[in-house]
Formats: structure tokens, sequence, C-alpha cells
């Protein structure tokens, strides 16, 4: 099987996730901080072990970034109601503004990603991507729980 697929995608969130590194430095979000905001901005109320599973991270690495969030006054904790243990994740009034300029830097990276495609070669990488999405969340979701893969 050809190896270069799976490479290219890694080469473009590695050059992505680089470069919104670098931009984001300057509204003080440290390294990958950026889908933390985008993603509590985009679903007010998640919680750290709902965020973890979206994001396909440990639920570790959300800790340590939610807490920096939440020193930083861009994002904060509110209890539960129906379950404390289980504390909701909103964004701060700072975080919209961040998440202001995260968004027109994701359209921009957009832009410049499919420069060149037909709008109908844009929908038909969409909906295979999205299919790939899917297979390889499963599998990391499998493998989270204990299943050992056999390759």
């Amino acid at each position: 099987m050809d190896q270069t697929f799976l490479r290219n995608i890694g080469t473009i969130a590695r050059a992505l996730d680089s470069i919104s590194n670098i931009e984001f430095k300057e509204i003080e979000l440290a390294r990958g901080q950026y889908l933390y905001l985008s993603r509590i901005t985009e679903n007010p109320g998640i919680t750290q072990i709902q965020l973890s599973e979206l994001l396909c991270v440990d639920k570790t690495t959300t800790n340590r970034a939610i807490t920096r969030l939440v020193e930083q006054n861009i994002i904060i904790k509110k209890i539960n109601p129906m379950n404390r243990k289980n504390q909701q994740l909103y964004c701060s009034q700072k975080g919209r503004e961040l998440y202001d300029m995260l968004v027109r830097e994701s359209d921009y990276s957009t832009q410049v990603a499919l420069q060149g495609l037909s709008p109908d070669e844009i929908q038909v990488m969409d909906k295979l991507l999205k299919r790939v999405t899917q297979n390889v969340v499963q599998d990391w979701q499998d493998v989270k729980k204990g299943y050992k893969r056999i390759y």
C-alpha cells in the first residue's frame, strides 16, 4: 500500500499546526491551545472528557491545556448542576476575542490549502476525508479501550 497518503495528511497537519503556534504566540496562546479554545467556543458547556474525545488526545493533556487556559482567563469552568463531578467549559470574553482571530486564520489557511481545486474536487475530498477521519477515530477509540490492533 502507498505510504504517502497518511504522510501527506501528516505534513499538512504539522505545517498548519506549526504556522498556528508561531502566529498565535503573539496573542499568548501556547502550543496547541488554539485547538482547545476553538472546540470549547464551538461547543459551549463541553466537559473535559468530551473535549479529549473530540480532539483524540488523552485526558492528562487536555487537563494541562484547560488549566493553563483557565489561568489565562481565556476559558471558564462551571459546575454542572446535574453532575457536580463534570465541570462544563465555556469561553470567556477574552477567549471570544481570541477566537475571532482563530476563525480568520482558519479561513485563510483553508483558502490557501484549497487553491486550484474546483468546487466538485473540494466536495469529493471533504466527503472522503470525513470517512477517513471516522475510520481513524474509531480505531483510536478501540485502542484506548485496550483493543490490540493486528497488522
